[in-house]
């Protein structure tokens, strides 16, 4: 069973979003690990400075790591200025 965890920055990060935004980002990271492979969802980033995957969802990016059945949440925002 997956479960998901987020940083300090993350968490930062998500607060920062529209509260539409965060609703739609928990509930797709819900959907991920409920489905009980969520990385059949993710990508794997080529810059792994920022972290190991990343989930889209709509326009924004969720970066993060995996540790055994964890995902540790690094960061997240918009498309344009999550890479940077």
């Amino acid at each position: 069973m997956f479960i998901y965890v987020f940083k300090n920055q993350a968490l930062r990060d998500l607060q920062k979003l529209p509260q539409e935004i965060q609703k739609r980002i928990i509930k797709k990271l819900d959907f991920f690990v409920e489905s009980g492979e969520p990385l059949s969802f993710a990508e794997n980033l080529v810059n792994f400075e920022i972290g190991q995957y990343r989930f889209r969802i709509g326009d924004y990016r969720v970066i993060f790591d995996l540790d055994d059945e964890r995902l540790i949440i690094l960061t997240l925002g918009h498309r344009k200025n999550i890479y940077k």
